[in-house]
């Protein structure tokens, strides 16, 4: 089981708090193998919302698989507020250094720098507080305008909501970008994975909607992409007739339920090529029948 430890600091934001714990928590709720733990040097931390959160241990011992998260919290700039202590940055420290992922929210990124973990590495942070972060940690490369950046297992993101996009894209690195739609689309949220570098993928590009009907079928494609799928087993699985799929699925995503399978067969087929496979053996691999419509369709 792999744990979610997210460190309390005082004045933490109760939203950078929440995002994430509610992405982890739903991808539970899924069935996947997540255990959530709410750390501190303290026993109860007070927010900047003025609710006061109780950790449920001390800092614990961590495996590589594991993930730590950092909420931000009221800064004005830094000073003051979020300062760790020698044992606290010693253990993050300690968890990166054996394989572990170290993450932060806003201004959470001043622990990881507090921490040694932004030298030479590329981040950010809300956009009142990068050139904060730049000047304080000068070896560090902010990156601007980002909702998150990753960096050899030293994951930063933005202001407040933006760890939710980082926790469902961390979610789709882990289990795949179906798993982290689903999860998005309980919390009626946008399933988004835009963070400092092109990370497009069909599954979470075409479920910007609120079209139950057209979830229920992208679910049944996202699953069996590689299958034959007609139209009238798409349209059972709905409950609605080929005619209202076909209108409804155009309204939701601009695109037909086949262009949409194609889609994630052209996806597959393009990641299994940039890993060394053949045309033809990534083409069979994806569903396609053999290379010519996998080749007609890349030349699009």
């Amino acid at each position: 089981m792999m744990k979610v430890v997210f460190l309390l600091v005082p004045q933490l934001h109760l939203l950078d708090l929440a995002g994430p714990a509610q992405v982890f928590s739903t991808a539970r709720d899924f069935g996947l193998d997540y255990a959530l733990h709410y750390v501190a040097e303290q026993d109860d931390v007070p927010s900047a919302q003025g609710a006061t959160i109780r950790r449920t241990s001390p800092l614990p011992e961590l495996e590589p698989a594991d993930l730590v998260v950092v909420p931000g919290w009221r800064s004005h700039g830094f000073p003051g507020n979020g300062r760790l202590s020698p044992v606290a940055r010693a253990w993050l420290a300690g968890h990166h250094a054996a394989g572990g992922t170290c993450a932060s929210v806003c201004s959470g990124a001043d622990a990881l720098g507090q921490a040694g973990l932004l030298d030479g590495r590329r981040c950010t942070t809300h956009h009142l507080l990068q050139e904060r972060l730049a000047s304080q940690y000068p070896r560090a490369r902010v990156l601007k305008d980002v909702l998150f950046v990753i960096d050899d297992r030293v994951v930063t993101s933005a202001g407040i909501a933006s760890g939710i996009d980082l926790a469902l894209h961390l979610v789709a690195t882990r289990h795949g970008p179906g798993l982290a739609a689903q999860v998005a689309r309980e919390m009626v949220v946008y399933a988004r994975r835009n963070g400092d570098e092109p990370q497009d993928s069909a599954m979470l590009r075409h479920r910007a909607h609120l079209s139950d009907v057209v979830h229920r079928v992208q679910d049944v494609i996202d699953a069996r992409f590689t299958d034959r799928l007609p139209l009238r087993e798409l349209a059972s699985a709905a409950g609605v007739s080929e005619r209202t799929l076909t209108r409804a699925f155009g309204d939701a995503t601009g695109l037909t339920p086949l262009r949409y399978q194609q889609l994630l067969r052209v996806e597959r087929a393009e990641h299994l090529i940039g890993h060394g496979a053949t045309v033809e053996a990534a083409a069979r691999a994806a569903g396609f029948e053999d290379a010519r419509m996998l080749r007609r369709l890349r030349a699009r």
